[in-house]
């Protein structure tokens, strides 16, 4: 029996979290899940978007299973998909992208992973005002972090039968930050001589994503670019209904959607559970259910290219868990 966080999370979270749970028991893995709030759900509840409970479970069972937090702009608490990972040093960011027959999209056959750095860059929240006028944030890039991102990268390549590594970076204008970044992946590529290593400028990177994607298969990349890029990426594919997402570190894994919370469906048991899904099916892979993971994954593609009992944003009008028991139903 697992022990798990669940963090249903806001909006449409609940619902989704519903949607997962079911399917996961369906496909026979114990699990007993510690259910946590966080976001704007804990606000209400306990003063506080990170509650230390929360902190406490994750701490004990390693694992967690994140629903959609919704982050306010510009004003109130800082995000707690950052302060998540931060706390636990998620440093890795995996975030797959493929193409799933009955999607409609301008690609065919997309089999992209991105592999961000998770913990520093831009994203360090290092920054404040200068005078009234003027504000100042602080690029933070580590030999350490650049090291064990890239190795993250090779490792996984090698691990899941992948042929390519492209290191994204800017570092012709930004020759110390970005420089140590590209000095580092360089380093770490020669020990893995194997794998086919080369290099993109985060802009050009965007525009090759746009014009031949399946040129690529495993991109890594500081902290910014990997958050920019695999957006992009998720487009290519469907949006970001279709993406999931892990964040791993040395003793921790947080696995999660990464869309919108969507509060004007909460509880309404419209949205698209496939994205959380998807995400519960790495977790699986992570906890070597290889079996379990590979069954959902299955069901659900069959699903989706039938096309018969999926959510209004995949071009059907099936609830969240309508489709969940549809891919059950097809389980086999």
């Amino acid at each position: 029996m697992y022990q798990i966080t669940l963090i249903p999370g806001d909006g449409i979270g609940p619902d989704i979290t519903a949607a997962t749970k079911k399917i996961i028991a369906a496909a026979g893995v114990p699990i007993e899940w510690d259910e946590q709030s966080a976001g704007e759900s804990a606000v209400a509840a306990f003063g506080t978007p990170l509650p230390e409970a929360l902190i406490q479970s994750v701490e004990k069972n390693k694992i967690a299973l994140k629903g959609p937090l919704t982050t306010p702009i510009g004003t109130g608490f800082r995000s707690i998909n950052v302060a998540l990972r931060k706390e636990f040093d998620l440093y890795a960011n995996i975030r797959p992208a493929r193409t799933f027959a009955g999607i409609r999209s301008r690609y065919e056959n997309i089999d992209l992973v991105v592999i961000r750095e998770n913990t520093e860059d831009l994203y360090a929240g290092v920054e404040h005002m200068v005078g009234d006028d003027a504000a100042e944030s602080i690029k933070i890039i580590t030999r350490k972090g650049s090291e064990r991102i890239c190795r993250f990268a090779f490792d996984y390549a090698k691990k899941n039968n992948r042929h390519k590594v492209t290191a994204v970076h800017k570092a012709n204008i930004m020759k110390c930050t970005d420089g140590l970044f590209l000095e580092v992946a360089r380093e770490v590529a020669a020990d893995y001589p194997e794998l086919e290593y080369e290099e993109r400028i985060v802009d050009n990177m965007c525009m090759q994503l746009v014009q031949k994607p399946e040129n690529y298969d495993v991109l890594v990349a500081p902290n910014l670019y990997g958050d920019i890029i695999s957006d992009l990426c998720a487009g290519l594919v469907g949006g970001l209904g279709l993406a999931p997402s892990a964040n791993i570190g040395e003793k921790y894994a947080i696995f999660e959607a990464v869309h919108g919370s969507v509060p004007k469906y909460a509880g309404l048991d419209k949205a698209n559970p496939t994205a959380l899904l998807l995400s519960a099916v790495m977790m699986l892979r992570y906890l070597e259910e290889k079996e379990a993971a590979d069954r959902i994954e299955n069901a659900l593609a069959a699903v989706i290219k039938e096309g018969k009992s999926v959510t209004y944003d995949l071009g059907g009008s099936a609830k969240g868990m309508e489709m969940a028991e549809a891919v059950i139903a097809k389980m086999v």
